[in-house]
């Protein structure tokens, strides 16, 4: 018998607003996610079934990384310690520590989610990203926050598509 995975709800159908659906559909994809990985073993969550070699959870990671380059470092213009937290030196593949845990991860996801909201709560969808990164580009090149917002989404709908058949090699699970 295959398991499923139960869908999160979408946002409703009747949203007419940008700002509403961009982020209802940012939270369906966020908590898609993680609904994708519940239940894998901790052997599964940090294998790899492909010849890239990223895992489960190094894409959760990675998720996070991008939540707080693009909101944090780049929109907002905080300064940031490791924005390429989920790379070490030299490699393009997502590295999560072995003494970091799924929870760890999570954590460290969900807080950056959480700091995102805040900061697009508090912004308008054409305000334009302050620094890209530490740099101050010509107000031309800086992105608007609803050009971000759609990057992200595509982002994550991207790697939810991935993390599909990344858990059904895994364990045989399917889900929306």
């Amino acid at each position: 018998m295959v398991q499923r995975i139960e869908p999160a709800a979408e946002p409703p159908v009747t949203l007419t607003s940008p700002y509403d659906l961009l982020t209802g559909y940012l939270d369906f994809h966020r908590d898609t996610v993680l609904r994708k990985l519940a239940g894998m073993s901790d052997e599964e969550l940090r294998n790899s079934r492909l010849p890239s070699g990223w895992s489960p959870l190094g894409l959760l990671k990675h998720l996070a990384g991008v939540e707080l380059r693009w909101l944090q470092w780049g929109f907002h213009g905080e300064t940031v310690e490791e924005p390429w937290a989920e790379f070490t030196a030299g490699s393009r593949v997502w590295h999560v520590d072995p003494g970091e845990s799924f929870e760890d991860v999570k954590t460290f996801f969900q807080e950056q989610c959480a700091r995102s909201r805040a900061i697009v709560a508090a912004a308008r969808l054409e305000d334009r990203a302050a620094t890209l990164g530490g740099k101050v580009p010509a107000d031309e090149d800086r992105p608007t926050l609803i050009w971000i917002l759609f990057h992200l989404l595509q982002e994550y709908a991207r790697h939810v598509g991935h993390l599909d058949v990344a858990r059904e090699l895994a364990d045989g699970a399917v889900g929306e």
